[in-house]
């Protein structure tokens, strides 16, 4: 569901009353949203918002992905912050699945300037997992960069004389916060304190689309090497000039979207000394939205919601397609500009990692609806005979690489959970082994 609200739900540019306050309007907008009054919403549309926000949109993607989270039982109280020029507000609304932040960002001429969901930060649900020791390392704050876009992020920095093997993490896909929060998981944290009670340094950052939410939706040619490949690799060249850090032994770790970045990001930090790929797709998102929503749709073939959403969703698909082959001159689909769906077109990651002959781990859960065994084969398939690149897969663990029974669910994500022991040890020795190999 997470990603499924990522692609939905990206900025959404609104024109409202300047005699509403802030709070009020973006209370009224929530309202709107849970009540399905998608032409109150349309209608305050102006620009370009109406072009890639058709009423169709709002009905059957946007509407159909907020139902999906089931009934909704309170809206909270707006808490307004100032983000440069702009009014935040962050509406939290409790639904009977999971809570979620309903963020609406409005221009000093009142203007609302930017829409989408959050799940509500987890931080009281998450516990330190069994296998941190907070003994052994010390974190502090960092900056990721030092122009406009700079990152605000946390060095996870084992105690001792070093100089330690260091890990950037890149996250997946939407305004992910440096911990990658996904309702009561924290993977990156998971991640950054396991790895770190193992003699290895992890630096993990705010996402540039949660930082710049404001800034990101009015930009025209968006793409992923703003969204992603960028700060990865200036985390990278941060990490390798920290004394404490042995600069010929950094690695990068993407998760998802991260993952299937990572050829990209390599094309800019060769000198890297290998990379971790977690759940990392290999096939178009296009193909990747149809398939989660059918499958969510057969959780429970009775709701009719789920279906009409799959079906949307093909369709989706064929304009994402036909935006690609340049027979559509469509700004935008599902929230993607169509500057990130064409810079997208035909990019295999696969064989393009096949070209860069940097060591690589491939993990994957095979529990993981997000992302599938198929991507994970096929990684394998493209990169058979490479002596430097290894595969694991769990069988009990899904896309955040928590164990679980069954089918995996949405749900899932909103009970308490870790990142798998298993994986916090297998990252760890072959980053070790790496190191010894050098």
């Amino acid at each position: 569901m997470r990603r499924v609200l990522a692609l939905f739900l990206l900025l959404i540019p609104l024109l409202v009353c300047q005699e509403v306050s802030p709070a009020d309007r973006a209370r009224q907008i929530v309202e709107w949203l849970l009540a399905g009054e998608y032409e109150q919403i349309h209608a305050a549309l102006a620009g370009e918002a109406k072009i890639r926000l058709t009423l169709d949109t709002l009905r059957n993607q946007v509407g159909a992905a907020v139902k999906q989270l089931g009934k909704p039982e309170s809206i909270g109280q707006p808490e307004l912050r100032k983000s440069g020029n702009f009014d935040v507000a962050v509406v939290p609304v409790k639904f009977a699945s999971m809570g979620i932040n309903v963020v609406v960002t409005m221009d000093a001429q009142g203007k609302v300037r930017g829409l989408f969901l959050r799940p509500q930060d987890a931080a009281a649900a998450w516990q330190r997992p069994s296998y941190s020791n907070p003994e052994s390392f010390v974190e502090r704050e960092v900056t990721v960069g030092s122009d406009e876009w700079k990152l605000p992020g946390t060095l996870t920095l084992p105690k001792g004389a070093g100089p330690w093997p260091g890990v950037v993490l890149v996250h997946g896909s939407g305004p992910l916060d440096r911990d990658e929060t996904v309702g009561a998981h924290k993977p990156f944290r998971d991640l950054a304190e396991g790895l770190a009670s193992r003699g290895i340094a992890v630096l993990r950052y705010e996402k540039r689309t949660r930082q710049y939410a404001p800034r990101i939706a009015a930009m025209q040619d968006f793409t992923v090497q703003q969204e992603t490949v960028e700060d990865a690799v200036r985390a990278a060249e941060l990490l390798r000039s920290l004394p404490e850090i042995d600069s010929k032994r950094i690695f990068i770790l993407g998760h998802s979207l991260g993952g299937y970045l990572m050829p990209r990001i390599l094309a800019r930090a060769p000198w890297v000394a290998g990379v971790i790929v977690m759940a990392g797709n290999t096939r178009p998102l296009a193909t990747l939205i149809v398939e989660q929503a059918e499958y969510l749709a057969s959780l429970d073939p009775s709701n009719e919601a789920a279906r009409r959403q799959a079906e949307k969703l093909k369709e989706a698909a064929q304009q994402i397609r036909a935006v690609e082959e340049g027979k559509s001159d469509a700004r935008s689909v599902m929230g993607m500009p169509a500057s990130y769906i064409r810079d997208l077109k035909g990019y295999d990651p696969a064989a393009e990692m096949r070209k860069l002959k940097v060591p690589a781990l491939f993990l994957q859960g095979e529990r993981d609806y997000q992302v599938r065994m198929a991507d994970f084969e096929r990684w394998k398939q493209t990169l058979q005979g490479r002596t430097d690149v290894s595969f694991k897969s769990y069988p009990k663990l899904n896309h955040l690489f928590t164990a679980g029974e069954g089918k995996s669910t949405p749900a899932e994500y909103q009970k308490p959970g870790h990142v798998d022991q298993q994986v916090i040890e297998d990252i760890a020795a072959w980053i070790h082994s790496r190191s010894a190999a050098r």
